[in-house]
């Protein structure tokens, strides 16, 4: 029975779509969870929350669990975790099941989950695929099943998660930040409503909520007998190609969205209206392409390449070069439209490397950065600190097998090989068009992607030009070829340095709150022709401004900029001058 806490899942007013996703999850926990992305304030945890309410009880009578993990949990708390009271009374060495166990046949809901640690996040969607959690440690074995509906929250203003870890949740909603005027009415006087009696409230809309739950069991009694006619898995198959996405997960997500939308309506077979609603949150996160082309009719063959369009967009290019030089003339760089540069292939730059001991030890702050940089010392060198072993409790339980005093001190086993990432600035105005500067910075960029594909290292580009900051690689595992990515951000306009700084200094902070240990070096590719202030500029940390003005008379922003970042100074033109003597 729902209690008076909660705000009933059918008085939530609008959100329809949200509605849908969360009920399909719940008929069929196998579509792989919701990722729900939006703004502050868009009832993304209001109707994550009241869904435990209306989830039908088990074969046993009893209500499924609602479990929040919060932000703090360690790995031991929801994995499961040593029984410490029974192994010191009993002498006998047994697991507390963590809050996979608890959330098992309910939900589990992750609020903020982009702030979770990589560690925790990759566990609980393998559990989550799995439904099954295995914990192995010191001799112990410890087995049960966690088959759950995974419910992710997370403001996009805060940062993204990783490709990889967005393509283990199987569908993804973004909210929309607009509401319109009748609907902010009903909310806030349904929200004041639900204030002033909560008891009533609730009591008002149990019809409601017995009449959804009803629905749900239904629905989840007749999944099995739901049909798939063939022309289904062309449809599916052809539009997750045109939409580009990598591997098979999408399509089979799809087939069960559709076959859980099915259920919903009643129906007895998977038709276009099931597929055409659940497509949006299957591709959404997983879409590479766009602009797909319609879908065609089952059995038609894709229509021919038409010929001639890279010959136009050589052209094209090659006209939009004379633009910009012209334009480069004039003095007109913020006028220009934006003009796009393919990348100019150079050699790997010898820049300094990331040493194994910064690597094997916690990412410092930004202050003990700038100052090493300030005193000479060059990004990656080698530390004189040691780290601290931690004791490792569970270890050490077993091998004193419970006895008192303890004979012997277990310790963690020190970490090596800390997770390091790569965040570039890349300037991309207007400014930068001239004597091929933007495609000699893409191409050293392209450079800097490779290097840390080789040592499986990750990357994030941010590009900062047209008056703006704009992803162009999210954070991930370093791509093979990012020269694609790269060749599609065009140049023009001005030049928000300060922007892409403070935007830079504000992911790298979330980061490190996701995993301490994770090492950012950065780097900053400009020209520093700028009309922003500069002043109070955050430090990045370890961090390399590749300066490449190329004027004849030059102001020296980059000189400045490295120095008011505690960053290494490097210009464009002795890193290519080197790599020709070399």
């Amino acid at each position: 029975m729902m209690t008076s806490s909660e705000f009933p899942f059918a008085a939530v007013v609008g959100q329809e779509a949200l509605k849908t996703a969360l009920l399909l999850n719940v008929i069929n926990p196998r579509v792989g969870g919701v990722l729900i992305s939006g703004p502050r304030g868009s009832a993304k945890s209001t109707l994550a929350r009241a869904l435990a309410s209306i989830l039908p009880d088990d074969t046993e009578g009893r209500r499924p669990p609602f479990v929040t993990l919060p932000l703090g949990a360690s790995e031991e708390r929801l994995t499961g975790s040593l029984d410490l009271q029974r192994v010191l009374s009993e002498q006998e060495a047994t697991f507390h099941e963590g809050l996979l166990a608890k959330a098992d046949g309910g939900v589990l809901y992750v609020d903020e989950v982009n702030l979770l640690p990589d560690t925790l996040v990759d566990l609980l969607l393998d559990v989550a695929a799995s439904g099954t959690n295995i914990v192995e440690r010191d001799g112990i074995s410890h087995t049960h099943p966690a088959r759950f509906s995974l419910i992710g929250t997370m403001n996009p203003d805060e940062g993204e998660l990783r490709p990889q870890l967005l393509d283990r949740f199987g569908l993804c909603l973004e909210q929309e930040s607009v509401v319109s005027v009748r609907e902010r009415m009903a909310i806030v006087q349904q929200r004041e409503a639900f204030d002033r009696d909560r008891h009533a409230y609730v009591a008002a809309h149990a019809d409601d909520q017995a009449a959804l739950t009803e629905r749900i069991r239904q629905a989840q009694q007749a999944l099995a007998e739901i049909t798939t006619d063939s022309w289904v898995y062309e449809h599916i198959a052809q539009r997750c190609e045109n939409a580009g996405v990598e591997g098979l997960r999408a399509d089979v997500t799809w087939h069960r969205a559709a076959q859980a939308h099915a259920a919903w309506r009643g129906a007895y077979t998977v038709s276009q209206t099931d597929l055409e609603t659940v497509e949006p949150w299957v591709l959404a996160h997983r879409r590479t392409h766009h602009h797909s082309p319609p879908s065609p009719s089952p059995g038609t063959p894709p229509p021919p390449p038409s010929g001639g369009n890279a010959d136009a967009e050589r052209e094209t290019s090659s006209a939009s070069g004379d633009q910009a030089g012209a334009s480069q003339a004039q003095g007109q760089w913020g006028a220009m439209p934006p003009v796009t540069q393919q990348s100019l292939s150079v050699p790997a730059p010898n820049l300094p490397e990331i040493s194994a001991d910064v690597r094997a030890t916690s990412s410092s702050s930004a202050t003990s950065s700038s100052a090493r940089l300030r005193k000479g010392h060059q990004p990656g060198q080698r530390r004189s600190h040691g780290e601290t072993q931690q004791p490792d409790w569970f270890a050490t339980l077993i091998a004193n097998r419970g006895h008192w005093p303890w004979r012997q001190l277990r310790y963690r086993k020190a970490r090596t090989g800390q997770p390091v990432l790569h965040v570039i600035l890349l300037d991309t105005s207007a400014s930068t068009l001239g004597q091929q500067l933007l495609a000699r910075a893409k191409g050293l960029v392209d450079q800097l992607a490779r290097q840390a594909y080789a040592a499986r290292e990750q990357i994030a580009v941010l590009g900062f030009g047209n008056d703006g900051v704009t992803p162009i690689q999210p954070r991930c595992r370093a791509p093979k070829v990012m020269r694609e990515r790269l060749d599609a951000a065009s140049g023009g306009g001005g030049t928000p340095i300060r922007d892409a700084i403070l935007q830079a200094a504000r992911l790298i902070r979330q980061w490190r709150r996701q995993d301490t240990g994770l090492h950012v070096r950065t780097y900053l590719i400009t020209d520093g022709r700028t009309r922003q202030s500069l002043s109070g500029l955050p430090s990045l940390g370890d961090c390399i401004v590749v300066d490449t003005e190329q004027a004849a008379v030059k102001r020296g922003q980059g000189v400045r900029i490295a120095r008011q970042l505690g960053a290494l100074y490097r210009p464009m033109s002795s890193l290519e001058s080197s790599l020709e003597a070399t």
